[in-house]
């Protein structure tokens, strides 16, 4: 009874969600014309439905100061309001993702003003996004810029990139989420190797472990991850919503409880019109029209 009570309040969290997503998707139009100091964003992909945030300070490798998270989260949620983006990328230059934190912004924190100001926690917007979000990872993600990466559904690199866990080279450990993700992405003992020694992997060993899905020549990676934010972009936004959620559901409860909420949602999408649209469409061997209803 508990797993079952537990699961069908998740489920009913993810289907007030779907609701929400629903509207959003049928009545905001939100530009991204906003001119932001630390980021560039802009539309890509031919039918302008793929949202291109690039980190943009270069004098510091892209370390993730406190206002460039805050001019991301800010551009996700414009993005993820506008019903003409169907996917999200996020990238850097070719040299650096991101580089790490910003060491000499935290340089002087304390534990209690870490606390009492819940230090990182506004850095979750990207890891909260509803619609997909690819990391477009070319030069270095280490520290917080490796945790950014994991962040996002998709990791694709860049064939010079580089990951790693750093922070325990300078007194502290990975903060936004490097013990948590990278398990789960690459397994306990890699895990541990990475964040105990601090030394970083190569995009081809990052690919071999499960961490990046492919790897590309570095001047190719951001255009063959807006090719698959077009891909992910051509089907239906609510259903794509609901399978992203299905996934990651499964890193965060049993196998059993994972199936349960697998097997409710893919019921509740037979209450969507899209659902009804794309298996006519199959039947009468035609593209389907999605509406995101």
């Amino acid at each position: 009874m508990a797993v079952v009570s537990s699961v069908s309040k998740l489920f009913l969290g993810r289907v007030q969600g779907l609701s929400r997503l629903s509207a959003s998707l049928k009545y905001a139009s939100t530009s991204t014309g906003s001119s932001y100091e630390f980021i560039v964003t802009e539309t890509k992909g031919d039918k302008k439905n793929v949202g291109l945030i690039t980190l943009n300070r270069p004098k510091a490798l892209n370390a993730l100061c406190n206002d460039l998270m805050k001019e991301v989260s800010d551009a996700v949620e414009k993005f993820e309001n506008d019903s003409s983006i169907g996917v999200l990328v996020i990238t850097g230059s070719e040299k650096a993702f991101a580089a790490g934190a910003d060491i000499k912004e935290m340089q002087h924190n304390t534990y209690a003003q870490n606390v009492r100001g819940n230090f990182l926690s506004h850095w979750n917007r990207v890891a909260s996004c509803r619609k997909p979000v690819i990391a477009a990872v070319n030069g270095y993600a280490l520290g917080g810029g490796c945790e950014l990466a994991m962040m996002c559904d998709i990791i694709y690199a860049g064939d010079k990139a580089k990951f790693g866990q750093p922070e325990i080279a300078i007194g502290t450990i990975p903060g936004a989420g490097g013990t948590q993700r990278l398990p789960r992405y690459v397994g306990k003992s890699k895990a541990m190797e990475i964040a105990l020694t601090g030394v970083p992997i190569t995009a081809q060993e990052a690919e071999k472990a499960g961490l990046v899905s492919k790897v590309f020549p570095a001047d190719q990676l951001v255009s063959e991850a807006v090719k698959l934010g077009e891909k992910i972009s051509s089907h239906s936004q609510l259903i794509v919503a609901l399978c992203k959620e299905s996934v990651n559901t499964a890193y965060e409860t049993s196998l059993q409880e994972g199936l349960h909420f697998e097997k409710r949602l893919f019921h509740a999408t037979f209450a969507t019109e899209d659902r009804k649209e794309g298996m006519t469409a199959f039947v009468e061997k035609r593209s389907p029209n999605f509406t995101n209803n």
